[in-house]
């Protein structure tokens, strides 16, 4: 049949999930059909497309954080008041904040129904949940207290969250006003200067080094513009498909780290983020060899990841956490002086909770330095360079009427 496509679908049916193969002209038609047959499509794709990992306009299986969170905190306090996980879930799907997120619950929620764990059908969803919160999760169903980790799971997302804000806080300034000063040096170069090129070739004299200068740079961006404007698009979708791969990530995290102002931030929102999984898993009964082993990712940053690693081979040899963290330079003598403190006291998760809180409050003064330092720096540079371009178009014409005064 003319026109006819296969597709491959995932449905949820008596509460479990069902995957196959199906005909037919497009996916809302096929779509309909699965619906009409009392099955609840979770995704379809053409098999033509499967292997590119496209998936259909229902939404990807993917969640923005802040969702994740919200979702976390009401699944918690539903557990709390007595209702069964199963029920629970339900009862946030039509809630969520994303479709994405809606079908991941979907997803969880028929997991549970079939006899799965909480925490197996969360870690079928990487991408949503992270490796923390699956194993704080099946830590609290191990030992019988899920209740009191969801509220813990919920309260580290919402922290996480605002260290997020505060660094995109800081963030968001410089870069709109560098986007703005861009999109009007592109401007002044491929529309302004070549009305002045033409003015200055027609009166015949030899250009100032300057303006000079100026012209050459636009004729370049006039001739290469495509060009360039075409690598860097190669080169941001080549950076968001590779920006977290290990190679990659271990050349350019150490750079990071070494930026002037911005490297300091970079290694106290790692150390916040350590500092914080750490603690919260801790307090759950997570033993600290499989703490180690899940929460070096999420510091963000290669360099701590890796010492995070050193530092769990030397425990599993016997060396004290707070010895073992002293000897890296990276964590600072603070963390490791507060560790081996809350270890002889018995209170590490809550040395490294004040840790955590004491890096967010670094974090937050860091980011308003920061932005008071961009701030004037920023409208001087945008200034320096507006002014020149100017500068340069209009030196030609006060030389030639200088010239013409002195004649």
């Amino acid at each position: 049949m003319a026109g006819t496509k296969t597709y491959e679908y995932t449905v949820i049916a008596n509460g479990s999930t069902h995957s196959g193969k199906i005909d037919g002209p497009d996916q809302q038609t096929v779509a309909r059909h699965l619906r009409e047959n009392g099955l609840t499509p979770i995704a379809i794709d053409e098999v033509s497309k499967v292997g590119l990992n496209m998936e259909i306009s229902f939404g990807s299986k993917r969640a923005k954080p802040k969702d994740v969170a919200i979702a976390m905190r009401q699944l918690a306090t539903m557990v709390n008041a007595g209702l069964s996980m199963f029920n629970s879930l339900n009862a946030i799907i039509d809630q969520a904040g994303s479709p994405g997120l809606t079908l991941v619950l979907r997803e969880v929620a028929a997991d549970v129904e079939s006899g799965s764990s909480l925490g197996e059908a969360m870690a079928k969803h990487p991408r949503v949940f992270s490796p923390v919160t699956i194993a704080m999760i099946k830590a609290g169903e191990a030992g019988g207290f899920l209740d009191t980790v969801l509220v813990s799971v919920a309260e580290q997302m919402e922290a996480e969250l605002r260290l997020r804000r505060a660094v995109t806080s800081a963030m968001v300034y410089p870069i709109v006003v560098l986007s703005f000063a861009a999109i009007i040096v592109v401007i002044m170069l491929l529309f302004i200067v070549p009305v002045f090129q033409d003015i200055f070739s027609s009166v015949g004299k030899d250009l100032p080094l300057p303006t000079l200068i100026l012209v050459k740079t636009s004729q370049v961006i006039r001739i290469a513009g495509i060009p360039l404007l075409a690598a860097v698009i190669a080169f941001v979708v080549w950076w968001n498909r590779h920006k977290n791969d290990l190679s990659v990530r271990q050349k350019v995290d150490p750079i990071k780290m070494k930026l002037p102002i911005i490297g300091g931030l970079i290694q106290k929102v790692a150390l916040a983020r350590l500092s914080r999984s750490i603690a919260t898993m801790t307090s759950v009964g997570v033993p600290i060899v499989q703490t180690l082993e899940i929460v070096g990712e999420t510091a963000g940053n290669v360099i701590v990841t890796e010492a995070v690693e050193r530092v769990k081979m030397e425990v599993m040899n016997g060396v004290g956490l707070g010895k073992a963290i002293a000897a890296e330079p990276v964590f600072g003598s603070m963390i490791a002086h507060m560790v081996a403190v809350g270890e002889e006291a018995g209170a590490l998760d809550q040395m490294l909770e004040k840790v955590a809180e004491f890096y967010d409050d670094e974090v937050s003064a860091a980011t308003a330095s920061i932005t008071s330092i961009i701030e004037p720096v920023l409208i001087a540079v945008v200034g320096a360079v507006v002014g020149s371009i100017l500068i340069s178009l209009y030196l030609p014409i006060f030389e030639l009427t200088t010239g013409a005064t002195i004649e």
